[in-house]
Formats: C-alpha cells, structure tokens, sequence
C-alpha cells in the first residue's frame, strides 16, 4: 500500500498537514510494508527537506500512490481518478459550496473517507484539530478583549511557534477581575481549558460563580445541563438532552448577567435551543462584552455571530439593539472572535497532534483487514456510487 502526503491546494493557504516528518518516520517503523511518498509543497509548515532528511522521497507526482492523504478540501482539477481521498470534505451536512466537489468525486470514481466520518462503533470522532482550535480560540479571544479596551496588544497567534509561545504571550497580562464563562465537555472546550489553567486563572462551580463576587479572574466550565433545562421542570441527565432536545429551553441568562468573557466551546446538535436569542442580548441583564465563538455556527445558537470571521481580520462588532455588524470598538458593540479556521494558526502544533490520532486509528485499518470497521464506517464513495452510510447526500448530489 502505497500512501501521499499531499500538498494543500485550498485559499486561503493552509499550512497544517496529516503528517510531520517525525510522525511519518514512527509511521514507517510500525508498518515497514507501508510506503510514503510526500508531494512537494511550498508552503507546508513542514519544508520539503525536513522530509528529505527523514528519508522520504519527496516529489511533484503522487499519482503512483494509492491512499492521499490532505487536510482541506481537494480542488476539482487535482483531483486522480480511481484513487482513495482522505481530507475534509465539508460535504456531509449538504455544504452547497462543495456540491460539484461530491458529485466530481463520484464522476471520477474516487473513494472518498472525510475525516469527520472516522468514528468509532459508537459514533464518536476519532481524529480532529477540535483541541487546538479551543487553544487558539481562547487565546484570540483574550487578545480581543485586550484590543476592545486599549488593555494590552497580544501578537497574532499565527506567527507564534506553538502553543508554549502562546501561553507565554498570556501570563505577561494583567488581567482585570472578571468572570470567564466556557461552555463544552469536548475537544474544544478541553483546549480552552488549558489555556485557562495554564494561566493559573482559578476555576469555580456554577454555584460561586453565579452568586459570588471575586478580587481575581476566574472561569466556569459548564455542560449542557447548566444552561438547558426541561421545560416540565424534571432533573434526568445528559443523555436524555441528546435524545430529547425539544423537551428543554435555554437557562444560559443566569450566566450571561454575570459574565464578562465568554468561550464557546460546545459543539451544537440539532433541535437544541439556542444559547441566546437576539432578543435576550437586548435585555439590561445581558452583561457579556467579548464572545469567542469558537464553535463558530452562523446567525444560530450564540446569537452575536453574525458571520465566521478571518485569520487576517479576526475581529468585529455586534450592536445588540440594531442586530448590526458595528466597529468592535464602539461603546455599545459586544466584541466577536469568530475565526472557523483557528487550528490553521498553529500548523505545528495542530499536524503532530493529528497524526499522532490517524497513526493510532486509521493506518492500522489498512493492514489489519479493518478489524475494528473504522474505514468501512468513514468510507462515503465507492464504486461511483455513495455507500449506504452515506446515500441521504444523493438528493445533495443530483442538485436537488
């Protein structure tokens, strides 16, 4: 079996990749009957020759390979027919921006696996940047505040080498005593959360945090059972959340009229309530004045995001009376991060961590005849046809 590194043709650039060179070399170890070739690539954070050295043939013709392995999505006129495609296809929710790429997919006879689709027996995520996107999400949202209230200019994160430079830039602040909400269990949140520890920022229960007052920063951490509640009033569990959305309504104005910066981190299933409304973010009560969305969902459950900001322009304003986009910087505009590519200001960081997670759940599939049916699970396209796990994309496809 013969696998690329391929080089990633999106815009804007985008400088992560599945494998670093130390990660691709403990790949080889593990499976010496494995060869990987690695697509010459000028902007990969990983330069051609750090490959080179590793001992892999770098080259500009992958077509000889069987298994391409990319981040972003594949341009239409790169892609080989008849080959296997391992990236990010933003196709699974019926994306209509990447329609033609789906249906050229099929045309070209590619078996597509997005990474989004590699689930366990269970259905949860196996791989993701989830984690570093709470990391830098955290971060861009500190340098946010900073930048509202003249308090200090943080640097990009994107010319930051790692996360540890990150974390250096935070404790040279001087944080003022307010209150920071993170709302998540998963991935995301967890990053966010280390960025907050990191920063020795004390972390507090729902009860002190909505009740007390403090002489220093702190955070909650909360889950969906502390801002939904049933609408019968009865007390059951998460699980009866996920089964049942339509049974509960938001209790998230209890810490919006506390709170001063708030990190979304949840991720947002569907039939669930809103967080909040833009009718709540009207109410004097709402005290929130810096959002980091890094869940990032558009005009959806955290009202203020009306539109996924830019790496090279992170930044805007909400006026919660007009419902508008304003200029951050105005007295009455709630300041929104809402970046929906974060993990891409930390390629180093983001493409270890990934291949250390494809390395341990995908890889092995290949050659152990997919004992734990992780490819046959994420497999979306065969044979020119969607595979069954997949055929409610058909409609999506014929463009109806």
């Amino acid at each position: 079996m013969k696998f690329a590194i391929i080089k990633e043709r999106k815009n804007p650039p985008d400088r992560r990749v599945v494998f670093s060179p130390s990660k691709l070399v403990e790949a080889q170890k593990q499976f010496p009957q494995a060869t990987f070739k690695v697509e010459s690539s000028d902007i990969r954070v990983f330069p051609d020759s750090e490959y080179i050295k590793a001992g892999f043939e770098v080259s500009q013709d992958v077509s000889d390979c069987d298994v391409m392995l990319g981040v972003k999505e594949v341009p239409i006129d790169a892609l080989i027919p008849n080959k296997k495609y391992f990236f990010f296809s933003h196709t699974i929710k019926k994306q209509p921006y990447n329609r033609k790429l789906l249906k050229a997919i099929l045309d070209k006879n590619i078996e597509l696996y997005d990474h989004e689709t590699i689930v366990n027996s269970k259905g949860f995520r196996l791989i993701g940047f989830g984690r570093y996107a709470g990391i830098v999400g955290a971060y861009n949202g500190f340098r946010a505040w900073g930048l509202k209230f003249n308090s200090w200019e943080l640097p990009k994160a994107g010319p930051l080498p790692n996360q540890q430079a990150l974390i250096n830039e935070l404790n040279k602040l001087d944080l003022p005593n307010i209150k920071i909400l993170l709302t998540g269990s998963g991935k995301v949140a967890n990053g966010a959360q280390e960025m907050l520890d990191a920063m020795s920022i004390k972390s507090v229960s729902v009860t002190d945090y909505l009740n007390s007052a403090f002489h220093e920063p702190v955070y909650c951490k909360i889950d969906v059972l502390d801002y939904n509640k049933r609408k019968d009033g009865k007390e059951i569990d998460n699980q009866d959340f996920f089964d049942n959305p339509q049974d509960y309504e938001s209790n998230f104005m209890r810490f919006a009229k506390v709170t001063d910066y708030y990190i979304a981190g949840h991720f947002f299933g569907d039939g669930a309530p809103y967080l909040y409304t833009r009718t709540d973010v009207k109410s004097p009560g709402f005290n929130i004045r810096v959002v980091a969305d890094i869940s990032c969902d558009v005009d959806g459950p955290v009202a203020t995001t009306l539109k996924a900001s830019t790496i090279a322009d992170p930044i805007y304003g909400y006026d919660p009376q007009t419902e508008k986009e304003v200029d951050y910087k105005n007295d009455k505009a709630i300041t929104i991060m809402a970046v929906d590519n974060l993990p891409c200001e930390l390629p180093q960081d983001a493409s270890e961590g990934f291949g250390d997670m494809f390395l341990k759940h995908v890889i092995p599939a290949f050659f152990n005849n997919d004992t734990d049916g992780v490819l046959k699970r994420a497999k979306m396209t065969g044979n020119a046809k969607l595979t069954q796990n997949f055929a409610y994309l058909q409609g999506y496809v014929d463009g109806n």
